[in-house]
């Protein structure tokens, strides 16, 4: 393998340029403030974890984790997600506080990735957790949130799309009881969106025509609050029915919100069926195919760290919102300069002092005496980059 070059760097890490980083910190302030309103506090947590703690219990799977081990032999991961961190913390040092919580944050996350391009081995995600709080109220905030969070991150055209776990697993549990296999290929099918060979799925079944058309039917299973009203005739499993009983009471308080608009019912969005519980959701932006955040009801993770809890919270995907969505639009402000003559230095940086505390960006330049040598970037050129010029010159008097 060839050594690297200079300027390389490893595939699916990036650089930041100072225009990126403006619009990176923009939607994070803007966010963060957003989530702040609404009560969560932000925690910030290590970027590398033990691997038997927070990596076996991260949603992301085990390939896809960054992994190391520390001098003492100990295998670490840099942190995949927010979520798993985040429990450890509520089960330990934050065990003795009043429920429900509400966390936010905004951090870098690494998953390990096949070389393609356009995937990302480090990108940045801005969410929240609420913990301690199981009812259709508590998933409506997260939606709620996540919808007020996208639009303060500059994202003003979007759908919410939100299924709910429990009755997909109603409903194959009530058609294959018992086909655990052939249930996990029917879910695999509906994550990757594949419907095609989820349809084929279904055919390798040889089901009876009535069962075939239950499993087939899901697919359109996609609209308003009406979608409630098919998916109980769809299925007589209780599980089925508790689940579209909680997911049409969540849309009823997002009515009361007033951003059902926003929102559609999709009973074959299932999110990670090996890690949400309850009801799951995905945002897409009319600018990208792909979603820009998505979250979910995750009631069983906090047990793996010792405490029971209920939890549900989302993740802005906050690198594709910088690259592909065109809302915020970051205006470059340009300083004042302030050039100077070497017998002036003292009072030119005083008054760049100055200008600072009040607020105001101030880049100096040292003038060249005459004779000397001439700069890198020539006066013409930093004066023209600058807003407003400030000089004092080698003459007696003022600027």
């Amino acid at each position: 393998m060839s050594k690297p070059k200079g300027f390389e760097k490893p595939t699916g890490f990036r650089d930041y340029t100072p225009h990126v980083v403006s619009k990176l910190r923009t939607i994070e302030r803007n966010v963060l403030e957003c989530m702040e309103r609404w009560g969560y506090r932000q925690i910030i947590t290590p970027t590398i974890e033990y691997y038997d703690t927070v990596g076996v219990a991260s949603s992301t799977s085990d390939r896809k984790l960054f992994k190391l081990l520390n001098s003492r032999g100990t295998t670490l991961v840099l942190r995949s997600d927010l979520t798993a961190p985040i429990a450890r913390v509520v089960s330990s040092m934050l065990k003795d506080e009043q429920l429900p919580l509400r966390l936010s944050y905004h951090a870098n996350v690494f998953r390990s990735i096949e070389e393609e391009a356009g995937r990302e081995a480090e990108f940045f995600q801005t969410g929240v957790e609420l913990v301690g709080d199981d009812s259709p109220e508590a998933d409506a905030e997260v939606v709620a949130l996540a919808i007020a969070s996208l639009q303060a991150a500059g994202v003003s055209s979007f759908k919410i799309a939100m299924g709910h776990m429990g009755f997909l697993n109603g409903l194959l549990e009530e058609v294959i009881p018992g086909q655990t296999a052939e249930q996990e290929q029917l879910k695999e099918g509906l994550l990757g969106r594949d419907y095609v060979g989820y349809r084929q799925s279904i055919e390798a079944l040889n089901l009876e025509p009535k069962l075939k058309e239950q499993l087939e039917a899901i697919l359109r299973l996609r609209g308003g609050k009406e979608v409630c009203t098919h998916a109980v005739e769809l299925s007589s499993s209780a599980e089925a029915a508790q689940s579209i009983a909680h997911l049409c009471a969540v849309f009823e308080v997002l009515e009361a919100y007033g951003v059902s608009e926003h929102v559609l019912i999709d009973l074959t969005m299932i999110g990670d069926f090996s890690y949400y519980t309850g009801m799951t959701f995905e945002g897409y932006a009319a600018e990208l195919g792909s979603p820009v955040c998505s979250g979910g009801r995750y009631d069983n993770l906090l047990q793996q760290f010792g405490r029971s809890l209920p939890a549900t919270g989302f993740a802005l995907k906050t690198n594709r919102i910088i690259d592909g969505v065109h809302g915020i639009i970051i205006e470059e402000k340009k300083p004042i300069l302030i050039q100077y003559s070497p017998k002036r230095r003292a009072e030119a940086l005083t008054e760049a002092a100055r200008l600072r505390s009040m607020g105001q960006n101030v880049v100096t330049l040292l003038l060249p005496e005459d004779g000397a040598g001439a700069s890198v970037v020539s006066v013409e050129a930093r004066t023209a980059q600058a807003e407003q010029v400030i000089t004092y010159g080698s003459e007696e008097g003022g600027r």
